[in-house]
């Protein structure tokens, strides 16, 4: 194979060692640039207006070939300076000429361009690619941080909302719109009681079991609060203590501060001190030397004795007189003691399925007559043998024990779990602890702001991010052209080198390996 056959093959990272080990630059080529830049700067201060030098000029790196372009564009527009021995009187063109030849001399232009090559392949194109590859990861990024923020905002939301339709409430002026739906309470707890009377039978089966298996009356009654429900109703807490209605009642009022500055709640304590009234009798009149004044109808004798009055009064014979005059008859008026007069106040006030001790009584017991049900149910559903050993053992009881079946029993379960259902749905236990807790309206409204507070926050910083991904991808986009541009550049430096060490090796083939390509 000819020597003019064999390609010159130069790793792109090398070129430069490659230049100065052959003698083609300089290892000094570094002083000389310096010098060809400064003239380069002061020759771009005076340029004609033109709209390829212009071109050349912007967003670029000035090198030898850009000015072999320029003297070329400037033998147009400096023709008219040209004299009859072809050369050129313009300044311009005298300036760029005199670049060129410091340029070719030593060849200080070829070390320029394998310098430019190697630093836009080892350094310039990675880190353009590089940076638009982390604002794509950026775009990325903030694209699903922006989906969780908006994930955020539907949980929040969605929270708030579910809340506010259990409370049954819009969600705009909290405090107030929770209070008015307390006033709601009492409709429902007498639903409540309502259902209670479809219990009866559960009670009956369950108290004549206990009653049975004790072989005795149950001393303290089975599930009494619930009897009494069924019985008497959703009555005062007074009624259920005392057994009679009270006179009046003065339920205390709702504990809620409207105050939306927590740190500045007023707390209003109503307190009355209610005693009995005697009324105008002075217990003082007419104690006087050891003796009691007993008014101006009574009248003493001459020797201290009580006048009683008329004494031809007939006397009535003892077994004439009737003893079973009512109170009512008699005019006389008792007043339970210890009962405020027949005023129920404070917690008396509440009706038993609104106090919450007597409420909890109620749930309890529900509980555990669902649990006695729950029980009976798998009896019957159990082994057939045990079934027959169990119920032959209730031959003596009552008819309600003996007569119950699967069926039965399964529908006291369900109508004592429809009971428990409504007493413990969620919107009735949320007015329940809002009436009877100040400090729990406080961390209900509280938390149903910090909700609102959070789906505002997600909405902005979702705002934030678009707008942050919006200005990484303008960036990205920005990048991009440039770095076609740099490598489209970078591709005509490798072509313009690889020709012109072609030109020093007789027209040899010149491959510079490990370049643009490898990118």
């Amino acid at each position: 194979m000819e020597e003019q056959n064999i390609p010159i093959d130069i790793n792109t990272g090398k070129l430069l060692e490659w230049l100065v080990n052959r003698r083609h630059c300089n290892k000094d080529w570094h002083a000389r640039i310096l010098i060809i830049r400064e003239k380069i700067n002061n020759a771009i201060q005076d340029m004609p207006v033109h709209e390829s030098i212009a071109k050349l000029l912007s967003g670029s790196y000035i090198n030898y070939f850009h000015c072999l372009k320029i003297v070329e564009i400037l033998k147009e527009t400096e023709a008219d300076t040209k004299n009859l021995f072809g050369r050129y009187g313009s300044q311009r063109m005298k300036d760029w000429q005199d670049i060129l030849s410091s340029y070719e001399k030593e060849n200080v232009y070829l070390a320029e361009i394998a310098q430019m090559l190697i630093r836009n392949v080892n350094y310039e194109i990675p880190s353009a690619k590089k940076q638009i590859q982390k604002l794509e990861q950026m775009q990325v990024d903030l694209e699903k941080k922006e989906a969780d923020y908006k994930k955020s905002e539907n949980t929040a939301r969605s929270e708030f909302n579910s809340i506010c339709k259990q409370l049954d409430v819009p969600g705009q002026q909290i405090k107030q719109e929770l209070a008015e739906k307390v006033k709601e309470l009492p409709e429902i707890y007498e639903k409540i009681a309502k259902k209670t009377k479809s219990l009866e039978k559960p009670v009956e089966f369950y108290s004549s079991f206990v009653n049975y298996t004790l072989g005795r009356q149950h001393d303290g009654g089975c599930v009494p609060m619930v009897k009494y429900i069924i019985d008497k109703g959703n009555t005062t807490t007074y009624e259920w203590m005392y057994g009679e209605p009270p006179l009046s009642i003065n339920e205390p009022p709702l504990n809620i501060s409207f105050d939306d500055n927590d740190s500045e709640k007023k707390k209003v304590e109503n307190i009355e001190n209610v005693g009995i009234d005697f009324g105008e009798i002075d217990i003082n009149r007419g104690v006087e030397n050891g003796g009691i004044d007993f008014g101006d109808d009574v009248n003493l004798d001459a020797e201290g004795d009580i006048d009683w009055g008329d004494e031809n009064v007939e006397e009535v014979p003892p077994g004439d007189i009737d003893y079973n005059i009512s109170l009512e008859e008699s005019g006389i008026v008792v007043e339970a003691a210890g009962h405020e007069g027949g005023t129920a106040t404070g917690t008396e006030a509440y009706r038993v399925l609104d106090n919450p001790a007597t409420r909890d009584d109620f749930i309890n017991q529900l509980f555990e007559l669902e649990a006695f049900l729950k029980l009976r149910l798998y009896e019957f559903k159990g082994n057939d043998n045990v079934n027959f050993l169990s119920f032959s053992q209730l031959q003596d009881s009552s008819s309600s024990l003996q007569h119950s079946t699967l069926e039965s029993t399964q529908n006291m379960l369900d109508n004592v779990q429809v009971v428990l259902s409504e007493i413990l749905n969620t919107k009735v236990q949320h007015l329940h602890n809002i009436k009877h807790s100040a400090r729990y309206v406080d961390v209900l409204a509280l938390s149903l702001k910090q909700k609102l507070s959070l789906v505002e926050k997600m909405i902005a910083l979702q705002k934030s991010v678009r707008e942050k991904r919006e200005a990484t991808a303008e960036q990205a986009a920005t990048l991009r052209p440039l770095l076609q541009l740099l490598i489209q550049r970078t591709k005509e430096l490798q072509s313009e080198i690889e020709k012109d060490i072609s030109k020093k090796y007789k027209n040899r083939v010149v491959r510079l390996t490990g370049g643009i390509s490898a990118l």
